[in-house]
């Protein structure tokens, strides 16, 4: 029972920490003829570094955390849009990926994975907030 108590509290905190300032995505993939194919990754910010970007020309603030967490309160001017909802990854699709997009949840879990779908999806300027809301809010 503790092994598994442990493995599961070991699972939510992987979960919730985000690596701060570093590149994320998956690995370069080579080519036939053996070149690597550059594959479009989002950017770890600090909420300084974040804020610089808010209200920039063809810019999107994305809050993916639940309507219960955004009623406590949020970054002005941000799009909801629940990462726990079973239509999150629709919503996705729906998103312009010629955009750019700052994307922040509670404390950076969360945002980070919906960064990742927004890569996969096309997306290449797409910036995740260290340390989330939480992080912003200090």
């Amino acid at each position: 029972m503790r092994i598994l108590l442990s493995l599961l509290l070991f699972t939510l905190l992987c979960t919730c920490i985000s690596t701060p300032l570093s590149n994320h995505g998956p690995a370069p993939e080579k080519a036939g003829d053996g070149t690597e194919i550059t594959q479009a990754v989002y950017q770890d910010l600090t909420p300084a570094e974040f804020a610089k970007r808010i209200g920039a020309e063809n810019t999107v603030l994305l809050d993916v955390r639940t309507p219960a967490e955004t009623a406590k309160g949020k970054i002005e001017g941000a799009m909801e849009m629940d990462y726990r909802s079973s239509n999150f990854a629709d919503q996705l699709r729906e998103l312009d990926p010629g955009k750019t997009y700052l994307v922040y949840c509670a404390v950076g879990g969360r945002s980070g994975k919906a960064c990742g779908m927004l890569n996969e999806l096309g997306a290449d300027k797409v910036y995740n907030l260290s340390g989330g809301y939480s992080a912003w809010r200090k």
